[in-house]
């Protein structure tokens, strides 16, 4: 069943180009994504189930592997492929919006609520990097490398050179762990050490490295964890 075989007042499109996008609830925009059903099933029954599936959550249906996505009846590898995008355009949005921010990073508690959305609910390591210009404002923020379950690899060649095309002053590490904890392995401070006297040579400092966790969070500035 398509978008225009429904009832009117069951017409995502209808009812956003009349209401706006925010009137519409999470499975009528992804319904909207998907433009029709499959056999017996209407959009919307297909929308609802993804959203099941993930919990009702959008983070979680980002975080979806896309053989899973197209795993789901009615959805397909390019119905898959263009939700993907579409939930990464959103996270990108909200990204510009943090970089923007005129705030200067000065805590650990910052720069993890700044990172949070970027690496909540993911199933792998990622590994980031914020470059600060002298008064702390955030001039770049980038991934550097993304790794498996429990390790990252740290590119220091990488981010040299991007600390230096962006001639920042100061640069904040940031990783995730997605077992829920925060404290730091011995590999994670052997690298950390690594990466400050690197920077040190090139006149930047490493002004902090944190890793975040679902709802807690451990500062190397401050050798402590947060939440």
């Amino acid at each position: 069943m398509k978008i225009k075989e429904l009832c009117p007042d069951e017409r995502p499109r209808e009812k956003m180009r009349l209401r706006g996008a925010k009137a519409l609830s999470n499975a009528e925009l992804l319904a909207i994504l998907l433009g029709s059903g499959t056999e017996g099933r209407s959009v919307m029954e297909v929308a609802q189930e993804l959203m099941v599936s993930a919990g009702g959550r959008l983070s979680l249906l980002r975080a979806m592997p896309l053989e899973r996505l197209i795993s789901h009846k009615g959805v397909g590898e390019a119905r898959a492929i263009g939700i993907s995008a579409a939930l990464e355009l959103g996270r990108r949005c909200f990204e510009e919006a943090s970089v923007i921010d005129k705030r200067s990073v000065t805590s650990p508690q910052l720069v993890y609520q700044l990172m949070l959305p970027s690496l909540k609910n993911l199933d792998h390591e990622e590994c980031w990097a914020l470059f600060l210009n002298k008064a702390n404002y955030i001039i770049g923020k980038e991934m550097i490398t993304s790794g498996s379950l429990d390790q990252t690899p740290l590119d220091i060649g990488r981010i040299l050179k991007k600390a230096i095309e962006k001639q920042c002053s100061n640069l904040i590490l940031v990783h995730n762990h997605p077992s829920g904890s925060p404290l730091p392995g011995q590999a994670d401070i052997f690298q950390t050490d690594l990466l400050k006297k690197a920077l040190g040579a090139i006149g930047i400092i490493l002004t902090d490295h944190v890793i975040v966790a679902e709802g807690s969070f451990y500062s190397f500035s401050e050798e402590r964890v947060g939440n």
